[in-house]
């Protein structure tokens, strides 16, 4: 079962706060380390499926298809720069089969190239402005979340909040990834709280 939420996560985010943010309901983490080696990568992912496996939440790892499959993990997700989906998808296929493939996405069109190439889900986004990641473009809009649903499940990424996950889930989201909603309030472990119950 895919996630509704994906917590993304660095090993500069305090990891002992997953247990917690598993058993308030977030079902998924996204490894996503862009400074990381590939050795720092792998043990910072396995340190992420260690503290939540107990809760049966769904681990994918950014970018790397290999560090996902010498961790152990659900799944990989892949950037319009990384190994392409169809690629990923016949390697695990052979290598671990079953294994989570999602492919970021910006339109229509690109989540059914992704879809014809073998991904789970689309990564969609950025749907708000977001500071989390640079170099991206304008924001697309609850309406782009719209257009493009009902091809491959959306993770809505990019300003995700308990106040606009509701929304991009209403315009046609399976679910939504979120950085800062979760790791800079004051207080994560609500901020957890708020975003499951917007989910729903």
């Amino acid at each position: 079962m895919l996630p509704r939420i994906f917590a993304l996560v660095s090993a500069t985010d305090d990891l002992t706060l997953l247990p917690a943010f598993a058993e308030l309901g977030i079902d998924g983490f996204q490894v996503r380390d862009k400074t990381a080696t590939t050795r720092e990568l792998l043990a910072l992912t396995a340190s992420v499926i260690e503290r939540v496996e107990a809760y049966a939440a769904c681990v994918i790892v950014d970018d790397r298809l290999d560090v996902a499959l010498a961790a152990g993990a659900a799944g990989v997700h892949l950037g319009a720069s990384d190994l392409p989906v169809a690629d990923a998808r016949r390697i695990a296929d052979a290598a671990s089969p079953g294994l989570v493939v999602g492919a970021t996405c910006r339109d229509r069109a690109a989540v059914e190239a992704a879809a014809a190439d073998g991904a789970d889900y689309a990564g969609f986004g950025p749907v708000f402005a977001t500071s989390s990641k640079a170099g991206l473009p304008d924001p697309l809009g609850v309406s782009a979340v719209s257009d493009a649903a009902g091809v491959l499940p959306l993770i809505a990424i990019g300003g995700i909040s308990a106040s606009s996950a509701a929304e991009v889930r209403a315009a046609g989201a399976h679910g939504v990834a979120v950085i800062g909603g979760l790791w800079r309030p004051p207080d994560p472990l609500l901020a957890a709280k708020e975003l499951v119950e917007a989910v729903g």
